[in-house]
């Protein structure tokens, strides 16, 4: 049993950390912006609740974080009250947050200097992969952290993979959501034309998803598309977050995302047709829409 710290209750954190608290059986301390949060997961699992990122990390072999975004991370790390002010030599920091590869680069350097470990370890699955422990996790770092770190990550996991140094698994990350991309607005495009030719598209669906065409999206998704139905998960608001942040590496290393820059602009209209908190399979309300004007 190992003494854990985690950063962060939202829709994700809230049931990984449960899931180390009830499959590792670790002891946890939690700490969420909103102390209620906190409040209400202590009472679910049995922790410990601090006032403070600094305060939860104070003792930590472990100090996890699933926060929003660079400004969030570098708050609850770095910030006066933050958890690299009390992270003891030989933790190791694990960031489950989606964020750039320039701060998973910043906060490794940091825990150095405070001769501790820290590992960036976005996660694939979403609210559903969260809640059942069965999310992918993408790691950089060092062999040696994520080594230790490994079994406790297996507790909120189905696939966790060292993919290289400082960086490597939010880059890792990227690539995950530029695919993804990709095929949902190939799939919104398939399913809107079988509307159109009048095919029976759940024949269709059943015939191609044998086929090359198959992806999780066509499997879990094809259906709710078709009957408009956006409230499964991962937000639109956040996807374009995502996207964002792979432009903008892709400026960095000389890479070209024309697809991908193409559907950010398509979920920007998404979002104009108050789509901000629908989920990323609805890409194919902008096809439908048009045909109403």
């Amino acid at each position: 049993m190992s003494k854990v710290a985690w950063i962060g209750l939202g829709v994700m954190g809230f049931p990984m950390a449960g899931h180390i608290r009830e499959k590792g059986g670790h002891e946890l301390t939690v700490y969420n912006r909103t102390a209620a949060k906190a409040d209400d997961w202590a009472a679910k699992f049995g922790g410990q609740t601090a006032a403070t990122p600094a305060e939860a990390a104070r003792g930590a072999e472990f100090v996890f974080a699933c926060v929003g975004n660079d400004d969030d991370l570098r708050e609850v790390t770095l910030g006066p009250d933050g958890a690299f002010q009390t992270l003891g030599e030989g933790a190791v920091f694990i960031d489950n947050t989606t964020a750039s590869a320039d701060i998973a680069r910043e906060l490794y350097a940091a825990a150095k200097e405070r001769g501790a470990g820290f590992l960036d370890a976005p996660v694939s699955g979403g609210q559903a992969g969260a809640e059942n422990g069965k999310l992918t996790v993408m790691v950089g770092g060092e062999e040696a952290d994520f080594k230790r770190a490994e079994p406790i990550i297996d507790c909120y996991a189905q696939k966790v993979k060292l993919l290289g140094g400082a960086g490597a698994g939010q880059m890792t990350k990227m690539v995950n959501q530029i695919c993804i991309a990709g095929l949902v607005q190939g799939l919104s495009e398939g399913i809107h034309f079988a509307q159109k030719a009048g095919l029976d598209i759940p024949a269709v669906m059943e015939t191609i998803s044998k086929g090359a065409a198959q992806s999780w999206q066509m499997d879990n998704r094809w259906e709710t598309m078709m009957n408009g139905e956006f409230d499964f998960g991962f937000a639109v608001d956040w996807m374009r977050k995502d996207l964002g942040i792979a432009m903008s590496e892709a400026k960095n290393n000389g890479a070209r995302l024309p697809v991908t820059a193409l559907v950010d602009q398509f979920y920007a209209e998404v979002q104009a047709l108050g789509g901000n908190r629908w989920d990323t399979s609805s890409l194919i309300a902008r096809l439908n829409a048009a045909d109403k004007k």
